[in-house]
């Protein structure tokens, strides 16, 4: 039986007892007979509390105790004690049995709704899932039920419609909405060659792509995986609230019965009255909140995190965060575009890219495709070109509308087709770690073009993030010192760790370990063995290419400012978890003495379903607070947050 069910047998079975409680003052008794109390009790014990009971024997059969021990010991002794009353004409209290499982239980079902709540992150994401979809199959159209969509099938989707599964688009253009998914706000352009994903929503233009994952693999359901492991998972700090729970309920039992001795042998208390304060005792000490600290807040942290575009993958990462000292960065494709693109033109711009773009055009070299690329930028006309000869090691050289053109480095010219101020600017821009094309028209030398793999618009203000937090950034290359120093000065890495292999960075971050912990943030591919290697491993997510199998934490959007995100949330989180964890020791530590009837002469007391109601409260005071995760500012030093 459900939780909820068993709340409302409960209560409904407990109502004549409570009206009893509250119309007694009145002298008016809606429920006199004992025998009556007993039958209503009974079904309570049995039907409502028979979990409890039933948990706290497994465990005691194991030699362990835990938190339905506590419940189970109070309400059974109340039980037993009020029928031994009824038999020999002493006063009862069953209602006290009977009210400690409706509390306890209402805390449960109160916990149970919050927790839903808390977890609906994952809901959420499959909730998202195209139902069907528009694939074209032997020239016809048909719409087709999702799971029936396979890998290699051509899907069309129309303005308005859920992209069904991860793809490819092979005709068509427009902006997706990928928010559900990575968390970016603003709309993205598509056009043919790029990826898009499944769930996201299509804008204003028909797509058709090709499915390139389905089912399991796509990136949607990559990330219900994930959070549901996460949300599953333990962190460390939960192995000790554990251990706490073991001694604690033993120590709790031993108290019970120490109270019942004080208040019957050295205070000459009724049995009953007695029995009142150690029930009391057993039922405000039950660690409940103390079980609820961390998962919950787990749950929401890691839900959180996923609807953001960061992925957390347990509770172990939680805690390493916080010990962080250095950050270290692989370069290409992390701080980096990852392919090189012009940033400087030297000489009239769009002649420059003309001549270049022209004797370019048909080379896949990547410095060729950064030219042609920026001229398709610019809008520059191509022109036809003939004559032409590569020249190797030097560039190339060709007839452009009659007038003889080279592109190329210096190696491709002689001293006096350069004037003065062009090789000055051409030595700044190499002292700047760019690589400098020349381009000359009828043996001059008309412009230059500074080509690089240029970084990030947004590393510069990441790396700002995690200074304001006091970390220290280190930059992890095979490229070699000049160019990665360059790279570091313009985005402020603190320190450059240059030409090294690429089976070498996993040393190279040990290297940076003796010095206190490190996250490692690199593409989660070609950096795996570091992303082990380091402490907190954070791998950048590439589109549909998620290496989920690389890092504790996964950032879906590729941004690097989500570093700095993702360390305040964690952060966050595991103290939202160590305040949890205060506050429901503190409960039960301040709990105890009024249960036993230590204040009892100041007439400061509680009944065993008072501490039944208390302790509900203090199990979804937890839970509250858990929740509160959502409405919590991640990262206020961000200039970006």
């Amino acid at each position: 039986m459900s939780v909820t069910k068993r709340f409302w047998v409960a209560l409904i079975l407990s109502i004549p007892m409570l009206l009893n409680m509250v119309l007694m003052p009145f002298h008016v008794m809606v429920l006199s007979n004992e025998w009556l109390q007993f039958g209503l009790t009974t079904v309570i014990m049995v039907v409502a509390a028979g979990p409890f009971i039933q948990s706290a024997w497994a465990s005691f059969l194991k030699h362990h105790s835990n938190m339905d021990t506590l419940v189970a010991i109070g309400t059974v002794t109340a039980y037993v004690y009020s029928i031994y009353a009824m038999l020999t004409d002493q006063a009862i209290f069953f209602e006290s049995a009977a009210f400690v499982i409706t509390f306890v239980l209402l805390g449960q079902v109160l916990e149970e709704r919050m927790r839903n709540n808390a977890s609906s992150a994952v809901e959420k994401l499959v909730d998202l899932q195209a139902k069907d979809a528009e694939v074209v199959r032997d020239g016809q159209v048909l719409r087709v039920p999702l799971e029936d969509v396979r890998a290699g099938d051509l899907v069309r989707v129309k303005p308005g419609e859920k992209i069904a599964v991860d793809g490819t688009i092979t005709d068509g253009g427009s902006t997706v909405d990928e928010s559900m998914v990575t968390g970016e706000s603003m709309p993205v352009t598509k056009k043919v060659g790029d990826k898009v994903i499944g769930a996201t929503i299509n804008g204003n233009g028909t797509l058709t792509f090709q499915a390139d994952k389905v089912g399991a693999d796509t990136l949607l359901a990559q990330i219900v995986e994930m959070v549901k492991k996460a949300q599953t998972s333990h962190a460390p700090i939960q192995k000790l609230t554990d251990k706490v729970s073991n001694i604690f309920v033993p120590v709790v039992a031993i108290l019970a019965i120490v109270t019942f001795l004080v208040w019957y042998v050295f205070l000459d208390a009724s049995v009953a009255n007695s029995l009142i304060f150690a029930v009391s005792v057993v039922v405000i000490a039950c660690p409940c909140a103390l079980g609820l600290a961390t998962p919950t807040a787990l749950m929401v942290g890691t839900g959180r995190a996923a609807k953001m575009g960061i992925l957390i993958k347990n509770g172990e990462v939680l805690e390493l965060v916080n010990e962080v000292k250095t950050v270290v960065f692989d370069k290409t494709g992390t701080i980096t575009i990852g392919k090189p693109v012009v940033t400087d033109i030297v000489g009239d711009e769009n002649h420059v890219l003309q001549i270049a773009a022209s004797l370019e055009a048909a080379s896949e070299h990547p410095l060729a495709t950064a030219i042609t690329q920026r001229s398709r930028e610019n809008q520059v006309t191509v022109s036809a070109v003939d004559h032409f000869q590569a020249v190797k090691g030097k560039g190339v050289t060709a007839t452009v509308a009659g007038e003889s053109a080279f592109v190329g480095n210096a190696k491709l010219i002689s001293n006096n087709q350069m004037t003065d101020e062009l090789r000055q600017r051409m030595t700044q821009l190499q002292r700047e770690a760019k690589t400098v094309v020349v381009v000359g028209l009828n043996e001059q030398v008309i412009g230059l073009i500074a080509i690089q793999d240029a970084p990030k618009a947004t590393s510069k203000v990441a790396i700002e993030a995690l200074h304001a937090r006091g970390l220290k950034t280190v930059m992890l290359t095979g490229d070699n010192e000049q160019v990665a120093q360059a790279v570091a000065n313009q985005v402020g890495i603190d320190q450059v760790v240059a030409d090294v292999l690429p089976g070498d960075k996993a040393d190279a971050v040990k290297q940076l370990q003796a010095s206190g912990k490190v996250a490692f943030v690199g593409d989660g591919i070609n950096d795996a063995p570091a992303l082990t290697q380091a402490d907190v491993g954070i791998a950048m997510g590439s589109g549909t290419d998620i290496a989920i199998e690389s890092g504790g934490i996964v950032l879906v959007k590729n941004d690097l400012r989500d570093v700095d995100r993702a360390l305040a949330l964690s952060q966050k989180t595991f103290s939202r978890i160590k305040l949890n964890l205060f506050w429901a020791f503190v409960y039960n530590v301040l709990g105890i003495p009024v249960a036993a009837g230590l204040f009892y002469a100041v007439g400061l007391s509680l009944s065993p379903e008072l501490a039944g109601l208390a302790m509900a409260f203090s199990s979804l005071s937890v839970v509250t607070s858990s929740v509160l995760l959502n409405k919590t500012k991640i990262s206020p030093k961000n200039q970006f947050a």
